[in-house]
């Protein structure tokens, strides 16, 4: 496997050459796939009857795809977090592994918000939907929040991206203001997240291909927006996105 570095410094994967490393790959972006679907799908049935017993499923199946995958997720910074009450999550996005290490690590029930067009995916879509996902839909902001709004009257956290898709180079995108309007008209305290050795597992362009290794997950301090308002957007997003860049860096 050749390696080069990226801009912070750490070692990525750019190329397989061993055949056991390819055939492994393989398999991966097989699980991947099939438990995507399978483990959606049985999840959906499950939530019909029973949700908090469907979340239980989708988180413990998100940890077992991470094993059967040969990669070891170690989440840091738990201790921070309340007790109670709705957060808004905001994590750094490298990676469609973001999510499986997010959903299987991350305490709580919590709703990805994702753009409109995955919930028109026949399989994911329905998913999506079943299991209350926030469609985003920039030329309709309105709706999401009522969304938000109704998973803070029902105690469930949020996990937005602020950066709005994965970056290709593992540096980060500009932060988009929407989450943290959301946050401040919601009063919910705004939690960093950082996804770090993601982009090395599951490098983006290649069609979702799995390579085993290691991932963190860092958990940084919340920040209040109760005594925030709308003038605060930016400032709240700077702080965030210096937090999250400043623990890359680490």
């Amino acid at each position: 496997m050749s390696l080069e570095e990226s801009a912070d410094g750490e070692a990525i994967s750019v190329g397989v050459d061993h055949p056991a490393q390819r055939w492994r790959i393989v398999v991966n972006r097989i699980l991947f796939r099939g438990m995507l679907f399978t483990m959606g799908a049985i999840a959906v049935g499950i939530y019909r009857f029973d949700r908090r017993l469907a979340w239980r499923f989708a988180k413990a199946q998100a940890r077992n795809l991470a094993r059967m995958c040969g990669v070891r997720v170690e989440i840091r910074g738990l201790d921070r977090l309340p007790k109670d009450g709705a957060l808004m999550f905001t994590p750094n996005h490298q990676s469609h592994f973001d999510i499986a290490a997010l959903l299987g690590y991350l305490p709580g029930f919590n709703r990805f918000a994702a753009k409109r067009e995955l919930f028109n995916e026949p399989i994911l879509g329905m998913v999506l939907r079943t299991m209350g996902m926030i469609a985003i839909d920039r030329d309709n902001p309105v709706d999401a929040i009522e969304q938000l709004s109704q998973l803070k009257t029902d105690g469930y956290s949020t996990i937005i991206f602020p950066e709005g898709k994965r970056s290709r180079d593992g540096q980060l995108l500009p932060f988009k203001k929407g989450p943290f309007v959301a946050a401040i008209h919601l009063g919910v305290p705004v939690v960093p997240v950082v996804c770090k050795g993601t982009r090395r597992i599951m490098p983006k362009g290649q069609y979702l291909s799995i390579i085993p290794g290691s991932v963190e997950v860092v958990v940084l301090d919340p920040i209040a927006t109760n005594d925030l308002t709308y003038d605060d957007r930016d400032r709240l997003r700077d702080l965030v996105r210096d937090r999250i860049a400043y623990e890359l860096s680490q």
